[in-house]
């Protein structure tokens, strides 16, 4: 019977990838980038925006993110502390039915919950293929959305579906205008998805 050394064995793990590169198999790719120019925009009724993975089913899989506003409100005075979304219903609207988000908890939304970009600028999200609480999701066809509030009821969505099997490269996205808003139409802009 023939010995192998941990060395030649190692050596011989190492080889498979590049053996299988070799032969042209597919390699999927690792992680989805989501990015978007934002350009803060005057006023209350805007400046929100969500950004979102979910399933075949329509199932929400990760929130990567979404703005304090939406999730936390704002109060004055002696005003009861109230959710945005509720106070104000044309905050993403698209993504507050579909993350359910009255049946989730203040923690839970905590957790993908940040602030309002003071300043303009890229923003850019990272979805790694795992779900919400960081397990790695089954392979297979997902959808990525960024919708944005515009201005009170405009509001905007862009859309994908991907696999995560699928190579590296540029996923095709689609969007959907709710009303048009001249003053308010770039505050999200040169939306992108990119598998990587």
């Amino acid at each position: 019977m023939k010995k192998f050394s941990i060395a030649s064995i190692a050596l011989l793990l190492l080889a498979i990838p590049s053996v299988a590169l070799q032969k042209g198999e597919p390699v999927g790719a690792q992680t989805l980038e989501v990015s978007f120019n934002y350009q803060r925009q005057p006023g209350p009724g805007s400046n929100q925006y969500a950004v979102w993975i979910e399933n075949e089913q329509g199932e929400v899989v990760k929130t990567l993110f979404v703005t304090s506003f939406t999730t936390k409100g704002r109060t004055r005075g002696n005003e009861e502390p109230m959710r945005g979304y509720i106070k104000r219903p044309a905050c993403v609207p698209t993504w507050v039915k579909a993350a359910k988000a009255n049946d989730l908890s203040d923690a839970q939304l905590d957790a993908v919950t940040g602030a309002t970009p003071q300043a303009g600028g890229t923003q850019t999200f990272v979805w790694d293929f795992t779900d919400q609480e960081g397990n790695a999701v089954a392979k297979g066809t997902y959808r990525v959305f960024v919708e944005a509030t515009l201005f009170n009821a405009s509001t905007i969505t862009y859309s994908g579906t991907f696999s995560t099997q699928n190579p590296a490269g540029n996923v095709s996205l689609t969007s959907q205008l709710t009303e048009p808003d001249e003053k308010h139409k770039d505050m999200v802009t040169d939306v992108k998805a990119i598998l990587k």
